[in-house]
């Protein structure tokens, strides 16, 4: 009796063998810190800010215009006073749409035809490498159970315990860099 049950646990071995291997491996957890922005709260905002311009009794006659394009939004205004003005309005309206001011990246004011004032206003989209190396460097010297990788415009972070992770988001909540960063992709 015992031999017939030491040749059946033998079978069961010799056909838990022939199936693959399962290698638990240990739950690794991460994130991505990205600069981007939602592309239609923009649109809404400065939809917004023309809609202002053009109901404001000081900026009523100034023939005004602001206009989005990909990559940048440009503002041509009869002057700079105005100009201020434009650029108050329409950070007041990106900040009430929950865009960071970071995004804006003011380029310098010019001359144009019929004594009128042009700027570009450049939206910044990604993280520079130089930012990014910034955030790897920071993550590698406090924080050792974590490790940060760069991933074209993003930082991949990725550790085994959430609660590191939670402690890396709020370090870089801390810092101050020149590009507004989110956090995606938490997993």
């Amino acid at each position: 009796m015992r031999e017939q049950s030491l040749t059946q646990n033998s079978k069961l071995k010799t056909q838990n063998s022939l199936q693959l291997p399962i290698f638990i491996m240990a739950a690794s957890y991460s994130f991505d810190v990205v600069s981007d922005f939602d592309r239609q709260e923009l649109v809404n905002a400065v939809d917004q800010t023309v809609r202002e311009i053009q109901n404001r009794y000081d900026l009523k006659d100034t023939k005004t215009t602001v206009e989005l394009g990909a990559e940048s939004i440009a503002v041509n205004t009869d002057s700079e006073f105005s100009l201020d003005a434009i650029h108050t309005i329409l950070q007041t309206k990106a900040a009430k749409r929950n865009l960071s001011l970071k995004i804006f990246d003011y380029g310098k004011v010019e001359s144009a035809s019929g004594n009128r004032v042009r700027q570009e206003i450049k939206l910044q989209k990604g993280i520079s490498q130089e930012i990014a190396k910034q955030i790897t460097k920071l993550i590698r010297e406090e924080f050792k159970k974590v490790q940060g990788s760069i991933q074209g415009d993003a930082v991949r972070v990725s550790a085994k315990a959430k609660d590191d992770l939670q402690a890396v988001i709020q370090r870089l909540k801390q810092e101050d860099y020149p590009v507004a960063l989110q956090f995606t992709n938490y997993r």
